[in-house]
C-alpha cells in the first residue's frame, strides 16, 4: 500500500529555512501527482504546493518565490525547500499522493490542483514551527 513519511520539520527563526522531505514506498512513485499541505490549529488544511510526474509544480500565491517542490524519482522522495519563512508558516505539513493530478483552468492558463480532496493518500505531518 502507499506509505508517505514525512521528516525535517522544526523550529527556526524568521528568515530561515528548511528542508522538508517525503519518502515515499508500496507504488510506482515516478508516475504519481505528489502535494504539500499544511494545517495551522484551528485553521483548514491548505495546498501549498503540486508536482506531475513531468516535473510541472504549482504553488499557493502565498509561498511564491519562497518554497520549491522538487521530487526525485530514483529516490521516491519528495522534497520542500523553504525558504524565508515567516511565522505565518508555523504548521504542520503534510505530504500527500494520488494516481493523476487534477487541473483547473482559469484566464488561458491550467494549473495543478492544491485542493486536499484531490489528494487519496497521506503521510503523518511534520511540523514546522517559526518564531519571530
Amino acid at each position: 500500500q502507499v506509505q508517505l513519511v514525512e521528516s525535517g520539520g522544526g523550529s527556526v527563526q524568521a528568515g530561515g529555512s528548511l528542508r522538508l522531505s517525503c519518502a515515499a514506498s508500496g507504488y510506482s512513485y515516478s508516475s504519481y501527482c505528489m502535494g504539500w499541505f499544511r494545517q495551522a490549529p484551528g485553521k483548514e488544511r491548505e495546498g501549498v504546493a503540486a508536482i506531475n510526474s513531468a516535473g510541472r509544480a504549482n504553488y499557493a500565491d502565498s509561498v511564491k518565490g519562497r518554497f520549491t517542490i522538487s521530487r526525485d524519482n530514483a529516490k521516491n522522495t519528495l522534497y520542500l525547500q523553504m525558504n524565508s519563512l515567516t511565522p505565518e508558516d508555523t504548521a504542520m505539513y503534510y505530504c500527500a499522493a494520488d494516481t493523476s493530478c487534477t487541473t483547473y483552468c482559469s484566464g488561458g492558463y491550467c494549473y495543478l490542483s492544491l485542493k486536499p480532496t484531490m489528494f487519496r493518500y497521506w503521510g503523518q505531518g511534520t511540523q514546522v514551527t517559526v518564531s519571530s
